[in-house]
């Protein structure tokens, strides 16, 4: 018995919501607020993601030093890190080969801490 003879292939429509949802999820934002874009790179994909982060209130920071720490790390070790986590995990989840990915940050969205009673 052979096995069937044919090939999968992945639209950019599906690469493109599998990273949005990937950085959305590595930003800490809505998918809705990611834009992604795709492009060759000689048969690869080059990724471009623009997204807002989402960040601690600077009044918490104020008041906690390890604020920063515990949200993640700053903003460019966490954007950082999500380049680092769309890259593989697309690549892993698509079989794409994924040249670059890169994060415009165009926004930060606050994230207040609720207090406990």
């Amino acid at each position: 018995m052979s096995a069937g003879r044919g090939r999968t292939q992945v639209t950019a429509r599906a690469l493109t919501r599998v990273v949005t949802a990937l950085a959305a999820t590595a930003l800490d934002v809505a998918p809705s607020r990611v834009s992604v874009s795709l492009s060759d790179h000689d048969g690869a994909l080059a990724v471009s993601i623009s997204s807002p982060i989402r960040v601690v209130s600077l009044n918490q920071i104020g008041g906690d030093d390890n604020a920063v720490l515990r949200s993640g790390g700053t903003v460019l070790e966490r954007a950082e890190r999500a380049q680092s986590v769309v890259r593989e995990q697309a690549q892993y989840l698509t079989g794409s080969s994924i040249h670059s990915v890169t994060i415009r940050l165009n926004g930060a969205e606050i994230r207040h801490q609720e207090r406990v009673k």
